[in-house]
């Protein structure tokens, strides 16, 4: 079972939605020992950086979080995958969970809009499980202001945006994707069943 984290922030039921198409039993939770139970773990998220944090932290739920993060297969997607991060610089300096190195700060182009909106293509950088049986070029589907900073090591794909943009990372079994893979079609379907293969 997965366990779909609800902390007032998540874009939850595309989440569940996705995951039903699939077969793959899953649960929309605020309850830590449900999360502790569970074999696998995604962290949706819509919204601002500080005031997800602080939902997360104010429903007690930021232990639980990090104590399956370090046990299960773990999955941020959009701004979950921010909060993956040391911290965030959007309105205000805001803590992250420190799950992966470096931080959270606006898209940096003077060319094209803002949010980033739409499919783009993505780019591999290191082997990662979630993109098993998925061909470099796929596209797929961003809605965001912020991105992440972090080192090469931790960037398992990429897309063009007028910079370098993070689009999935990977830090064992801790994997954050910027775009959003329930609304990727045929390609986030895959991502999300290779995910979910990880909790076997």
């Amino acid at each position: 079972m997965i366990a779909i984290i609800d902390y007032g922030a998540g874009n939850l039921f595309s989440v569940k939605n996705a995951l039903d198409y699939l077969g793959i039993e899953s649960q929309i939770t605020d309850d830590g020992g449900q999360i502790a139970k569970a074999d696998g773990v995604i962290l949706p998220g819509v919204g601002a950086f500080p005031d997800a944090m602080r939902m997360l932290t104010n429903q007690g739920l930021k232990p639980a979080v990090l104590e399956a993060a370090g046990e299960k297969p773990f999955l941020g997607i959009c701004l979950g995958m921010q909060m993956l991060f040391d911290e965030g610089r959007e309105f205000e300096m805001a803590p992250g969970l420190g799950l992966i190195d470096g931080y959270v700060d606006r898209l940096q182009t003077q060319k094209l809009k803002i949010p980033h909106m739409g499919w783009n293509e993505l780019r591999y950088q290191n082997p990662c499980e979630l993109l098993k049986g998925i061909e470099e070029g796929e596209y797929v589907y961003f809605v965001h202001s912020f991105m992440a900073y972090t080192g090469d090591e931790n960037i398992a794909a990429y897309c063009d945006y007028d910079q370098k943009v993070t689009a999935l990372v990977q830090r064992g079994y801790v994997f954050g994707a910027q775009f959003h893979p329930e609304k990727s079609g045929e390609t986030g379907l895959m991502m999300l069943k290779n995910f979910a293969r990880l909790t076997k």
